[in-house]
């Protein structure tokens, strides 16, 4: 199964928005990308990894940086920032074994089946490597909520409703555009125990009472 490169339409469009009005959330999710990871050495694999915004961060706590996308478009400003191979997330081009640590930064409502992706993940990861998962929050972002009323945050019943939807409480964000899979918690931390990682740590973070970004690190057991 390919998935559809959704981005290529607004790639320069993204590039500008995660370094400029989305700037913020960019640096968040970066620092919360540092404590999860932690410094280390070898390949990190970007898995989905846009314009290749975290290839600083990567290299910064030891890592060499290898991204991997399926849209050509985001890539053409990733290459600019690391290596990058142009591929689908559910069937990673490496070998078993083959890299030391994968990140996957906002990517898990961009693919139809993310448990797929991250079989793949636990597949390509040696033995005692780290993979670091950061997102949407599952139960507070989504077509299911609306932050138009903030800091109070209306959920409703299409929470359990994982299909894609274009729908989104703004019109001038990520998924108005390129629409997302909804992925409960449940689903998120089933699919990760289920491709066989250990589960070790799970953040939460928001500019306010509630959080928008979900974090978790899992290792692969040696």
């Amino acid at each position: 199964m390919t998935t559809t490169a959704a981005y290529d339409a607004y790639a320069d469009w993204y590039e500008d928005y995660v370094t400029g009005a989305a700037a913020e959330y960019t640096a968040r999710r970066q620092a919360l990308l540092r404590r999860l990871l932690g410094a280390g050495h070898g390949v990190c694999l970007d898995v989905c990894c846009g314009t290749g915004v975290q290839a600083d961060e990567l290299r910064a706590l030891g890592w060499r940086p290898v991204g991997l996308d399926l849209s050509g478009g985001q890539l053409r400003h990733a290459v600019r920032r690391l290596p990058v191979v142009r591929a689908d997330a559910a069937v990673l081009p490496f070998a078993d074994g083959a890299v030391s640590a994968v990140d996957c930064v906002l990517a898990s409502t961009d693919v139809p089946d993310y448990a797929a992706v991250l079989r793949e993940v636990a597949r390509v990861l040696q033995p005692g490597g780290r993979f670091v998962h950061i997102g949407v929050h599952p139960c507070y972002v989504g077509a299911f909520a609306d932050w138009s009323a903030r800091p109070a945050v209306v959920v409703n019943e299409r929470y359990a409703d994982r299909s894609h939807s274009y729908d989104a409480w703004s019109p001038a964000g990520v998924r108005a555009r390129v629409g997302a899979w909804h992925v409960p918690l449940a689903d998120l931390l089933n699919a990760v125990v289920t491709a066989g990682l250990r589960l070790e740590r799970v953040e939460e973070i928001g500019p306010g009472g509630v959080p928008d970004v979900l974090g978790l690190a899992a290792v692969k057991p040696a």
